[in-house]
């Protein structure tokens, strides 16, 4: 990669990490905000599922915007969005107030992943290892923001907490600004920008039209070839496997760590004992080793094709799935299978959007990854469900038994994708 392709890696992935910085200090946020509003924890989580179910079906109309108005000046809307998002439910006085932010924060954070995605893989010649050092920043993000939240409320009020949680964001919107988009892309390309924006992309979507029903369902068409629908398939099935999987893992660690070790660092009489769990250590380490993930699915998308690599992967996490209640005998293999299956889980995502990119048209890259989010965090939401159900009703062999009908399913139609398929890149 040259300098100007590296300046967009580190501006997207930066960003990338900051929405998944967001997206998951809710959750810790939740439990100061039942008491500061005299609240319930149902009321809260009817204000939580407004803002992830925003952050999930807006994908596909950001998806379309990306495709009119141009990756850049998405990205600097959705990081400068989620910023005011934060500031707002900081000086919330009212469950009303907060709801209200916490739906712009999921508002405005939908339009990244079609923007952030559709910019590298439009701008950057090698298009795996760009999107893995894009997922290493949303696995850091991911790893790292509720631990950098948790340690903040430990030292400020919470409304100061939500104010500093904003000011990453400004500061990777305005480097966000000096990135070069125009140099980055082909020449063809680049040569087109005549808007003043720095962004070619911007120029070229304008050339489509104006955004109505008839342009959208036009571009729909063109967009869904067989390749492309077999793609949304794997995607689906990659989205349940993440979402039933990790929903209910910090309980599964925990059950099967409490019956494998007994741990005495913590004196019971300590208030701080029932704070400590290792299973949350344990579940911060899975998310961690994924970003050695998300680099060694970037470099396989870079050296066999994307649609292949997920074959392998997919077929690792069915093995895993099918090794972890087993594993779980003795401590060695509980902890090698758990965070193997950390690595590979997030392999899938550079090979995934590697696939995305390469069985759609440049011209609709946005609407690409806005379908493909809306399966991920849309359908693959109901993986959480099926989880759920599962163990309540059976238990943790029968949902791993599940997670591998899921990833073989998953394996299967990403060899349809490379068997059926037509690469349009």
């Amino acid at each position: 990669m040259d300098d100007d392709e590296r300046r967009i890696v580190t501006f997207t992935a930066a960003a990338h990490g900051l929405v998944h910085t967001y997206e998951l200090s809710i959750p810790i946020l939740l439990t100061v905000w039942i008491a500061e509003f005299s609240t319930t924890a149902a009321a809260l989580g009817v204000v939580v599922t407004v803002g992830y179910g925003l952050f999930g079906v807006g994908a596909l109309p950001g998806g379309v915007l990306v495709d009119r108005f141009g990756s850049k000046p998405l990205i600097l809307a959705c990081l400068i969005g989620m910023a005011a998002a934060f500031v707002a439910a900081g000086l919330a006085p009212t469950l009303g107030t907060l709801a209200v932010a916490i739906a712009a924060w999921g508002l405005t954070a939908s339009v990244y992943h079609p923007a952030g995605l559709a910019l590298l893989s439009n701008a950057v010649d090698r298009r795996g290892i760009a999107l893995g050092y894009h997922g290493i920043g949303g696995n850091l993000g991911i790893a790292l923001g509720p631990l950098a939240t948790a340690l903040l409320l430990m030292a400020f009020d919470w409304r100061v907490v939500a104010g500093l949680l904003a000011i990453p964001a400004l500061v990777v919107a305005a480097y966000g600004v000096t990135v070069d988009v125009r140099s980055a892309l082909p020449a063809d390309e680049a040569s087109g920008s005549t808007d003043g924006t720095g962004d070619p992309e911007a120029e070229r979507s304008r050339s489509k039209g104006e955004i109505s029903a008839a342009t959208f369902l036009a571009d729909t068409r063109t967009l869904f070839t067989l390749g492309f629908v077999l793609v949304l398939f794997f995607v689906t099935f990659s989205g349940l496997y993440y979402r039933a999987f990790l929903t209910f893992l910090p309980d599964l660690l925990g059950e099967t760590l409490a019956g494998l070790i007994e741990f005495d660092l913590i004196d019971p009489d300590s208030p701080f004992a029932d704070e400590f769990d290792p299973a949350r250590y344990l579940y911060v380490a899975i998310l961690t080793v994924g970003v050695a993930g998300q680099y060694m699915g970037g470099r396989i998308a870079d050296r066999l094709a994307p649609e292949r690599g997920l074959i392998y992967v997919m077929g690792v996490l069915t093995a895993l799935a099918l090794l972890f209640v087993p594993a779980s005998a003795a401590v060695p293999t509980f902890l090698a299978v758990s965070l193997l299956l950390g690595v590979a889980l997030f392999m899938i995502q550079p090979l995934s959007q590697a696939t995305v990119a390469a069985y759609s048209d440049p011209d609709s890259r946005g609407l690409s990854f806005g379908y493909t989010y809306l399966a991920i965090f849309g359908i693959g939401a109901l993986g959480a469900g099926i989880a759920g159900t599962v163990l309540t009703v059976a238990g943790s062999r029968e949902l791993f038994i599940i997670l591998a009908i899921i990833a073989a399913a998953g394996a299967i139609s990403a060899a349809a994708v490379g068997r059926y398929g037509t690469r349009r890149d």
